[in-house]
């Protein structure tokens, strides 16, 4: 699993015109999930989510996580975040896992995040046409892949 993360002041993803999901101070994060993924993948990306010390403290170091601001959650799936440009210059999308798969996944990663974090999360919805705006805070934007945890 791959995740793109960014500490935001607001997020909001659209989906057919309609809001679908919004938050105010907290994380976008951005999922892409591969066919090797597991329940391993997920539990050990949603440790990094809440626990990464990206929010400054009162000195204005980053030194706080989501649970220390009680911060909000914005989930949207993302296969093209496994994408491969190696070879010309049409991307492959080859790693990312099909529906089958990934659907499950995916809503696991929401219901594992949902009990970690002790609250709701806002979601887009599995394989929309999703628009997704946010406030990059910082901006801060780290990405995760649970393949290379070494």
């Amino acid at each position: 699993m791959r995740i793109v993360i960014q500490r935001v002041s607001e997020a909001s993803v659209t989906i057919d015109q309609q809001i679908a999901g919004q938050i105010g101070n907290g994380l976008l994060v951005l999922l892409g999930i591969e066919e090797a993924d597991d329940q391993n993948d997920i539990d050990w990306l949603v440790k990094k989510i809440i626990n990464l010390r990206i929010f400054p403290d009162g000195n204005g170091v980053m030194n706080t996580s989501l649970t220390d601001v009680d911060g909000e959650v914005l989930l949207i799936s993302q296969f093209t975040l496994h994408a491969s440009t190696k070879k010309g210059n049409r991307p492959s999308y080859i790693r990312a896992a099909k529906p089958p798969v990934a659907i499950p996944l995916y809503e696991s990663f929401i219901k594992t995040l949902e009990s970690n974090l002790g609250k709701k999360i806002a979601t887009g919805s599995f394989g929309a046409d999703m628009k997704v705006a946010l406030i990059n805070d910082g901006p801060v934007t780290i990405c995760i892949d649970s393949k290379n945890k070494e």
